[in-house]
C-alpha cells in the first residue's frame, strides 16, 4: 500500500510539473501590440445596480487616449440609481444608452441584456469591460484594439483586482485571478484557446453573430464571456494582450460568503467547456490536489521523506519562478512570497465549491 501511494505521488508529481513548465512558455512570451491602431471600438459596459461604481470609474473610460470610440452603457433593470447615473453622462456624444426592463422569459440574464448592448453598437470592433472596472491607463482601449490589427477576432485581456495589502482575502482572490490566467493564456499561446474573462475582453461583432450570440448557452446564469470564448477562439482567430497598460482592475468581493458564491457561478459553467479543455484543466487541479495530499501524508509518516521533500523542493521553485514571473507581467509582485499558503487555502476552497455545487445550484449573476 505504501509503495503505492509513493508511486501515485511520483506519477502526480511528474504530471503537475509538467504543467508548470509548460506554463514557463506564456512568462517569456514579448509583448507584440503596436501603438497606431484607428479601429472604431465599441466599449460595452453592463451594470446592474451599479450607481456608485459607475460614478466612479465611467469617466475613466471616457478619459481613453483614442480618437475613434464609443461607449454603450447597458442598464440590466436595475432597482437602483443606476439609469439616472447612465443618462448624467449622455452629455458626451460617444455615450449610448440601452436600458433593459424585465422580460420574463429572459429575467435576470446578463447575456440578453448584452445582446441588446452589442445590437446597439455602431462599431464592428467590441470591447467588454465592467461597471466597477478601471483601466490601468488611458491607453487601455489601444493596446486592446492593436490585437483587431493583426486580423485576429478574439483578444483576451487581463481583468485584475485592486489591491487591499491588509486582507488576506483579497490576496486569495487575486491569486486565484493570477493563476487562471496564467492558464488561459498559456492555453491560448498552445493554441487552444478556452476562456477570457468579462472585465477585459474584446471580439467583433462578426464573430459574435457568426456564434449566433450567446444561443448555445443563453439558458445559463453566467457564462457571456468564458463560455463564449469557449466555443468561438481558436488558434487562428484568437490573440492575447499582455501590455501592462491594457490591465483593468476591479473591486474585489470583501466577504468569503460573496466570494464564494461569485466562484460558485463561475465554476459551474466549466462543465461546458469543450471535453479536451475540461480534461486538461481537471488534470491539472486534481494533479495539484493529490500532489499536496500525498506529500503531506509521506512526509508525516517518514516514508522515503528524503526523495519526496527533493520533489517538493523542486516543484515549489519552479512554481515560484512560474508566478514570480507573471506577476511581473501582470503587475502581481506581491502575491509571490504567499504562494504556497495561497496555492493551499486555494486548492482546499476550490474542492468545497466543486462539492457544494453537486447538491445546490449557484444563484444569479447579480
Amino acid at each position: 500500500m505504501i509503495t503505492f501511494l509513493f508511486s501515485l505521488f511520483i506519477v502526480f508529481a511528474i504530471v503537475n510539473i509538467a504543467y508548470y513548465i509548460g506554463y514557463l512558455n506564456f512568462t517569456s512570451i514579448p509583448n507584440t501590440v503596436t501603438n497606431n491602431s484607428d479601429l472604431p471600438i465599441s466599449v460595452i459596459i453592463c451594470a446592474k445596480n451599479e450607481a456608485e461604481n459607475l460614478k466612479q470609474f465611467i469617466p475613466s473610460i471616457l478619459d481613453q487616449n483614442y480618437s475613434n470610440f464609443e461607449v454603450v452603457l447597458i442598464n440590466d433593470a436595475s432597482f437602483d440609481e443606476t439609469l439616472e447615473v447612465m443618462e448624467s453622462f449622455l452629455y458626451d456624444p460617444r455615450v449610448k444608452l440601452v436600458n433593459v426592463e424585465n422580460n420574463e422569459a429572459f429575467w435576470g440574464k446578463k447575456k440578453y441584456a448584452l445582446t441588446l448592448g452589442i445590437k446597439k453598437a455602431s462599431n464592428p470592433y467590441l470591447l467588454f469591460t465592467d461597471a466597477d472596472c478601471a483601466p490601468e491607463s488611458k491607453f487601455w482601449i489601444q493596446k486592446m484594439a492593436s490585437g483587431f490589427a493583426q486580423e485576429k477576432s478574439i483578444i483576451l485581456g487581463y481583468g485584475g483586482y485592486f489591491k487591499n495589502k491588509s486582507s488576506f482575502l483579497n490576496k486569495m482572490i487575486r491569486f486565484e485571478t493570477l493563476l487562471t490566467a496564467v492558464q488561459y493564456f498559456s492555453y491560448a499561446n498552445w493554441g487552444i484557446p478556452y476562456m477570457g474573462v468579462g472585465r477585459n475582453l474584446a471580439y467583433t461583432s462578426s464573430e459574435f453573430y457568426n456564434q449566433n450570440g450567446y444561443a448555445t448557452h443563453l439558458h445559463l446564469k453566467s457564462g457571456d464571456d468564458d463560455l463564449f470564448v469557449n466555443q468561438a477562439a481558436t488558434k487562428e482567430n484568437t490573440s492575447i494582450c499582455l501590455d501592462k497598460d491594457a490591465i483593468t482592475r476591479s473591486c474585489p468581493k470583501t466577504s468569503y460568503k460573496s466570494w464564494i458564491t461569485q466562484k460558485r457561478r463561475h465554476i459551474s459553467t466549466a462543465k461546458y467547456y469543450k471535453k479536451k479543455h475540461k480534461a486538461l484543466l481537471g488534470l491539472f487541479y486534481f494533479s495539484q490536489f493529490a500532489f499536496w495530499i500525498l506529500a503531506i501524508f509521506l512526509l508525516s509518516f517518514l516514508i522515503h521523506w528524503q526523495l519526496v521533500l527533493g520533489i517538493l523542493v523542486i516543484r515549489l521553485i519552479l512554481q515560484f519562478v512560474v508566478i514570480w514571473k507573471s506577476a511581473k507581467k501582470l503587475d502581481e509582485l506581491d502575491l509571490v512570497w504567499l504562494t504556497p499558503i495561497l496555492e493551499i487555502f486555494l486548492i482546499c476552497i476550490q474542492f468545497g465549491i466543486f462539492s457544494l455545487n453537486l447538491f445546490s445550484k449557484p444563484t444569479n449573476w447579480k
